[in-house]
């Protein structure tokens, strides 16, 4: 590709300056284009960050942001972080574009300028979302890459992103320059939380009032932002208390969001973001007491949520993640039914012997593991299958609930465990619930992405009272597992979130605090333990489920009349079947076609359904 040799991985933010230059232009031309002409959209630069990514297959030089990398990773430079949208803090404004004597300038996917920008700077108010992502809630280990080694730049790289620093009189020097502070926060339209960022005793108030934002405000009724610059935010301690800590495990980041519509990125999703990341000790500020304007601006959250705990990342491109995603060099293979069949029966071989040679039991949570709603009519999730494993104490259910979990960890992404007992049903937080004081919305056990595993011990539940919290979350988990919804807590409304959650239940007799969709009496015959299968089947096994659990599925007219005279005689034999019972005859009959490869339901199939039933129907007697 043509142009000048740019650095996208140790210096990006030359690539979006030098691309900028050459969009607006030079003073010589007639005319030049300004920049208020971009409205903060992009000039060009994404182009060449997504041909360097993707066409020149530069993404697997990206290092990933965990706290590993987070030793070596250089501040400004190319990376990527893989999470969960947790909170979406709202937008802010800052100065896009501003005039440093004949040159125009850009602090976009900046947080502070690079140059000083002079007393009466003309410029640009652009605008960029806040999203606080998380690490997936319950990620397997085998998805995380490989990031031991930091990458081998070449002196070469490391001497031309010098050169492009200094290649302007003006040093880049984020100590002494002067740095962009926060605005407190101003409602739009009473839904989101609104921040500028502005340079520090350098913009002038008319260039605020009159800037297109700043009407529309006026126009909504709502206070201009120099209005509220006097207006102080809540106390740090209590904001910063909402986010999580940061340790060993944990890496949250805070993601700056560019150029994409809202409806590309929804909370929860579970999101890789390509951009530049900042993570300094300290933000380049200098408190100065007898500052009142300043004193404000330093109770903003986003000031006082330190860099180096959480660091922030200015997206270029980013992508939703599938499951097929984390699965480490996996290449794309066709699902072939002879391939899919050979592998369907040696994961079938491993299920039965973790569950004590018990096959009806190990065929249940094959389907189970392959379920996933893809449909919804009225509140109806179609496609979901949860399973109810009964007949289990806590004896039993420490040596076979442990190998299940130790299985699951190994074949999905994303595991959770709830232990469900009354102190924690009386205690736990299940659903996010938003702090007004903090303007954070507070983590729950069921803030859960899609395509996540959640296993439910209730063989230590003793009998006792529920409190009004334990009341809350039985109906929190009724209402999962039922209708694949989660109440979020916004104090003055609840908002029903769907979600796309595989629950599985661990209890002695039928659960009734979390009712399943199928119920199987697990009956083992043997206690002896399982061999760890080898790298290369629980690679073939991950892509197995990945795969299949999305095959599309029909059936025939032949064989649709077959199921109606079935379903038919069935009723007629047991006057107790209902709908439910029928629908999910209907679900199995899709699973077990997909895990065979099948994207149509045969003869054969449909009579598996029927035996299966019969089976878990005769241990209910």
């Amino acid at each position: 590709m043509g142009g000048p040799p740019y650095d996208f991985l140790a210096n990006p933010l030359g690539a979006v300056r030098l691309t900028f230059e050459k969009a607006i232009g030079s003073e010589s031309e007639t005319p030049p284009t300004h920049p208020s002409a971009f409205n903060g959209k992009d000039w060009g630069a994404l182009e060449l960050f997504r041909h360097f990514l993707f066409q020149e297959s530069g993404l697997s030089q990206v290092p990933i942001l965990n706290p590993k990398t987070l030793r070596w990773v250089q501040p400004n430079s190319l990376v990527r972080y893989r999470g969960m949208i947790q909170d979406m803090l709202g937008n802010e404004f800052y100065a896009g574009a501003y005039k440093d004597g004949n040159l125009w300038r850009t602090n976009k996917f900046m947080d502070v300028s690079q140059y000083p920008m002079g007393s009466s700077p003309e410029m640009c108010i652009w605008e960029r979302r806040l999203l606080y992502c998380v690490p997936v809630p319950g990620q397997s280990s085998w998805t995380e890459p490989s990031s031991e080694m930091e990458p081998n730049w070449s002196s070469q790289t490391r001497e031309k992103r010098r050169r492009m620093d200094d290649e302007d009189d003006d040093p880049m020097d984020l100590g002494q320059g002067p740095c962009l502070l926060p605005l407190d926060a101003v409602p739009i339209s009473g839904t989101c939380m609104m921040k500028m960022f502005l340079v520090k005793g350098m913009v002038p108030d008319d260039e605020i009032k009159s800037s297109p934002i700043t009407k529309k405000m006026r126009e909504d009724g709502l206070p201009s932002p120099s209005q509220s610059m006097d207006t102080k935010t809540t106390s740090s301690s209590s904001i910063t208390s909402t986010f999580q800590s940061v340790d060993k495990d944990n890496l949250p980041c805070l993601v700056k969001i560019y150029d994409s519509p809202e409806s590309e990125l929804k909370l929860n999703d579970v999101i890789e973001f390509i951009g530049v990341l900042t993570f300094d000790s300290e933000l380049a500020v200098e408190k100065d007491d007898n500052d009142e304007l300043s004193n404000s601006f330093y109770d903003d959250a986003l000031v006082h949520l330190p860099p180096n705990k959480v660091p922030r990342l200015h997206c270029l491109i980013h992508r939703k993640l599938a499951v097929q995603d984390f699965l480490p060099g996996s290449p794309i293979i066709e699902p072939k039914p002879h391939l899919v069949k050979e592998t369907r029966e040696a994961l079938f071989r491993h299920l039965t012997a973790v569950l004590g040679n018990d096959e009806v039991a190990a065929h249940f949570v094959l389907l189970h593991l392959l379920s996933k709603v893809h449909a919804r009519v009225d509140d109806v999730a179609v496609g979901k299958l949860s399973l109810n494993l009964t007949g289990l104490n806590k004896e039993t259910v420490s040596v076979f609930g442990t190998r299940l979990i130790d299985t699951f960890k190994n074949l999905l992404p994303f595991t959770n465990c709830m232990p469900l007992t009354l102190e924690y049903l009386n205690a736990a937080l299940l659903a996010p619930k938003k702090d007004y004081q903090a303007n954070r919305l507070v983590p729950g056990v069921l803030q859960l992405p899609e395509g996540s595993h959640l296993m439910v011990d209730e063989t230590r539940l003793e009998s006792g009272s529920l409190n009004s919290t334990g009341i809350e979350n039985t109906k929190l988990l009724k209402n999962l597992i039922e209708f694949q919804k989660v109440e979020y807590d916004f104090q003055y409304y609840k908002v029903e979130m769907t979600t796309d959650v595989q629950l599985l239940i661990f209890s002695e007799g039928k659960s009734n605090i979390v009712p399943a969709d199928v119920i199987v009496p697990f009956q083992p015959s043997c206690l002896e333990s399982t061999e760890m299968p080898v790298a290369e089947a629980l690679e073939a096994w991950r892509w197995y489920l990945a795969t299949v659990r999305s095959l599309p599925h029909s059936i025939g007219s032949e064989i649709q009349k077959v199921v109606e005279d079935d379903l038919v005689a069935a009723r007629q034999t047991d006057r107790s079947l209902g709908s439910r019972d029928f629908s999910r005859w209907l679900t199995m009959a899709r699973l077990i076609s997909s895990s065979f490869g099948e994207t149509s339901l045969s003869k054969e199939h449909w009579e598996m359904v029927k035996e299966m039933e019969r089976l878990r129907r005769e241990r209910l007697k």
